[in-house]
């Protein structure tokens, strides 16, 4: 298999952490690219219309895509229920929620990378940013009972997107109020998985 990715990406960060997981490292052929909102890979726009990472190339040519899709197909490839039948629902809203917050935390790193600075829409960043730190808070509000019960995919999504925040947005301080979601998160990010992914 080859997974099209970025050491930086978020959503590539979380199909590398349930490869380690699930025992699949070293069994997928990682291919980096540079694409961006604005400036397509071609090479990646030839097995996925849509030039986004996480791409994966399976064994028998099937191209999937996004990381929730991935991350299902690995998980049911080896049967290592990191979507547990009995919380199916609560670990698929789980990750919806955290891949929600990565959506909003992103979009306030594109509108300035690739906007001039006149026309950087301060405005908008604020409202992304409002939910993603709505989603921090929701976590922890109704979700620690989940996080701190045995590991699935749910902890992998909310795991990266706490390390996203960190990465990209760390002066904003999404812990303060949260000490909680804080506190799992120290505990979690020792994880070797998370360890061996930590964004570039």
């Amino acid at each position: 298999m080859k997974l099209y990715a970025s050491p930086a990406s978020p959503f590539v960060r979380k199909v590398r952490v349930l490869l380690r997981e699930a025992g699949l490292d070293g069994k997928v052929d990682e291919k980096l690219v540079a694409t961006t909102a604005v400036k397509s890979d071609m090479g990646l726009a030839g097995v996925n219309p849509l030039a986004k990472i996480p791409t994966l190339v399976t064994t028998d040519g099937k191209t999937l895509y996004d990381s929730r899709v991935i991350c299902r197909y690995l998980d049911t490839l080896v049967e290592a229920e990191f979507y547990p039948e009995g919380r199916l629902w609560d670990t698929l809203v789980l990750e919806a929620t955290a891949d929600g917050l990565l959506d909003a935390a992103v979009l306030m790193v594109y509108e300035r990378r690739v906007r001039p600075e006149e026309k950087v829409f301060d405005g908008w960043i604020e409202a992304q940013w409002d939910k993603a730190i709505r989603a921090v808070g929701a976590i922890e509000e109704r979700w620690m009972e989940h996080l701190n019960g045995p590991v699935d995919m749910g902890h992998i999504a909310v795991g990266c997107a706490l390390g996203y925040l960190d990465f990209r947005h760390g002066t904003r301080n999404w812990r303060l109020g949260h000490g909680r979601l804080d506190d799992w998160y120290a505990s979690f990010s020792e994880r070797a998985a998370m360890k061996d992914t930590m964004p570039e």
